[in-house]
């Protein structure tokens, strides 16, 4: 059975780009009136679903250059499913067809979970996902480096010669970054999602950064702490989002505007137990990951808290 759910999840960025703006040179993407750095859903979304894909499992949302164009994706989708399927279904039938829908939802995880819209002959199909995240920003004031100019050189394809580019090399110094995110029982029904999809988000959540942000401006991203809070039948009001529950407090010779490492703080979560000891009756589970870096007490203070409703990923 799917339940709704609230997501807190936190991943720090150390000397890398976790989320470039393009019209400002690619510098990470920044709230310059509070400092905070900020990462859009997008970015996360596009981890999770190139984990699955090295994985073996199928998605909708691609970035290989045989599926860059949706209209060429959904004929191909369709043309497989006329293979092994009795019946041929055209485009045109192919948006109230039922079993064709039926067998699309059951093979793309990313659109059983995130939604899509899907385009078809002079229509399109369009799915809202149940489980949505808000875009991430960082619990902190954030410092960038002060990029120097940087260069590259490549082959020419088609005449001799090497070619040269100049770009500028923006990174964070450090940011821990915090994201909400939802899981709606509701919304699981219109796209056939299933109980193992949740337990590959939870998987995907700690593992896609390490396994997928390993390009020259992506290395240097860790989770480090992962709550889902799974509600049971019922539900007086969702606990929403709980970043600005969670605080950062410094080291000794440290402050939130000189921190570069997940050494260099503890996370007091204090109003954060005091909201779940207020609605323990109900959830139906929590299911936390903590990082053994971060230097917090969450997961002494669930336990005694929430004793066999709280599971260790």
């Amino acid at each position: 059975m799917i339940y709704d759910s609230d997501i807190l999840y936190l991943y720090d960025a150390k000397l890398t780009n976790p989320n470039g703006d393009p019209d400002e040179e690619n510098k990470p993407r920044m709230d310059e009136a509070s400092g905070r750095n900020l990462v859009s859903d997008v970015r996360l979304k596009r981890y999770l679903r190139d984990y699955w894909l090295n994985g073996g499992k199928d998605i909708w949302v691609r970035r290989t250059k045989e599926s860059t164009d949706a209209k060429g994706r959904m004929k191909s989708l369709l043309e497989e499913y006329n293979k092994v399927s009795e019946r041929k279904v055209t485009q045109k039938e192919a948006r109230t067809d039922m079993k064709f829908i039926e067998w699309l939802l059951d093979k793309l995880v990313d659109v059983r979970l995130f939604g899509a819209t899907m385009p078809m002959e002079n229509t399109s199909l369009t799915f809202t996902g149940p489980v949505q995240f808000s875009w991430g920003y960082s619990l902190h004031r954030v410092e960038i480096n002060n990029s120097a100019t940087i260069s590259s050189t490549f082959a020419g394809r088609e005449t001799a010669g090497e070619y040269g580019t100049f770009g500028k090399d923006w990174r964070v110094y450090y940011s821990l970054l915090g994201f909400h995110g939802i899981v709606s029982r509701n919304r699981a029904k219109h796209t056939r999602l299933k109980e193992g999809d949740i337990t590959t988000l939870d998987d995907a959540m700690l593992r896609a950064i390490p396994n997928e942000a390993t390009s020259r401006s992506k290395i240097g991203q860790v989770p480090r702490l992962y709550l889902r809070f799974e509600y049971g039948e019922n539900i007086n009001a969702k606990l929403g989002d709980l970043r600005e529950d969670v605080e950062i407090v410094p080291k000794e010779g440290k402050t939130k505007d000189t921190l570069r490492d997940v050494r260099d703080y503890s996370l007091n979560v204090d109003r954060l137990i005091e909201r779940i000891r207020k609605r323990q009756e109900e959830l139906q589970q929590i299911y936390l990951f903590h990082h053994p870096d971060l230097d917090t007490t969450l997961q002494q203070e669930l336990e005694g808290v929430l004793g066999a409703k709280l599971t260790l990923l």
